[in-house]
């Protein structure tokens, strides 16, 4: 596959930590787990940092679904419910995405969320901010389709492990395994938030949530009842959160160390098709990274810094609720 090559100047350029107001569009499998919900209402309620263009919905399977495309219309419901409880309407925002898991590089997902993301990011005067918290599926879709937006995009996304852990069996990377490798090896601007060993402990307890999100308004009792439905046995307990993470660093980098590395590589030991399967159901656990520091360059975290990370959320929810 040939794609644009984007020259060592630009891409640096690129990878700078933001400044000042961004463009960006979220890529999301919202209805996968508790966090993404946290992650979109963090987003839109940061309006001086970034301006959300549009919410794509990414497909996930597990028991949750019962394929990637229900868990992809699933994921859809779930930003409407979200945008009915801080009173925003879905048209032009929520955009439905692929169907499906990549079988190969020839059949692409050609979706509303796929032409979408193309359109904006060819029409665009300057980098689009692309963040992406569940499989890339539909950035990798849509970088088939027309690989000239890697030439427009800049991808945050959280996903894999960190690059020192012993593997890379994450459920973002592991549900698009092809996508992901696509996104890591054409070239595009990437910020790699890994999960374990970088972001694992953005958690937060059921006392917190309590304290600080629940009665600020709808969103916030949706979030807290949310968080506190995904467990029976709330003693001892904490959940992770992971996702605010990919917004964080568009707001302020600096809670996000980070560092220049070549664009790792995803080994996998032995060849199973992990096509529309729930992960459960794959060898999954021979997925690792393994490394050629002449290939181009990412941006990859390496530590997260959780206390001001969830202040700057929690005072948001405060004032969205309290606005006059």
């Amino acid at each position: 596959m040939n794609f644009p090559k984007i020259s060592n100047a630009t891409r640096l350029e690129r990878l700078q930590p933001t400044k000042g107001k961004v463009r960006m569009v979220i890529d999301t499998d919202t209805y996968n787990e508790i966090d993404d919900q946290f992650a979109i209402v963090y987003a839109l309620l940061s309006p001086e940092q970034m301006a959300v263009e549009a919410l794509y919905a990414a497909p996930f399977f597990n028991h949750r679904a019962s394929s990637p495309g229900d868990g992809m219309e699933k994921s859809y419901d779930e930003i409407l419910r979200l945008l009915e409880r801080l009173n925003l309407s879905a048209e032009n925002l929520a955009y439905r995405g692929s169907n499906g898991f990549l079988a190969d590089y020839d059949h692409p997902y050609d979706s509303e969320a796929v032409r979408d993301l193309i359109d904006r990011a060819m029409n665009a005067t300057e980098p689009l901010y692309v963040v992406a918290i569940g499989a890339l599926t539909n950035i990798a879709s849509a970088i088939l389709i027309e690989p000239k937006i890697i030439e427009k995009i800049i991808v945050v996304w959280l996903g894999g492990n960190a690059l020192h852990w012993p593997n890379t069996v994450e459920f973002n990377l592991s549900g698009d395994v092809l996508a992901a490798r696509l996104v890591l090896d054409c070239g595009v601007p990437l910020v790699l938030i890994p999960c374990q060993g970088v972001t694992t402990h953005l958690i937060s307890t059921v006392s917190e949530i309590e304290l600080y999100v629940q009665g600020k308004g709808a969103i916030g009792d949706y979030l807290a009842e949310t968080f506190k439905g995904y467990s029976d046995d709330h003693f001892a307990w904490s959940k992770e959160i992971w996702d605010v993470v990919a917004i964080a660093y568009l707001i302020n980098a600096d809670w996000l160390p980070s560092h220049i590395v070549s664009s790792p590589i995803i080994s996998q030991r032995t060849a199973v098709s992990t096509v529309n399967k729930k992960p459960d159901d794959w060898l999954t656990h021979d997925l690792t990274w393994s490394f050629d520091h002449s290939r181009h360059l990412i941006r990859c975290a390496y530590h997260v810094q959780r206390d001001p990370i969830f202040r700057d959320l929690f005072i948001k929810l405060d004032k969205w609720a309290n606005r006059a």
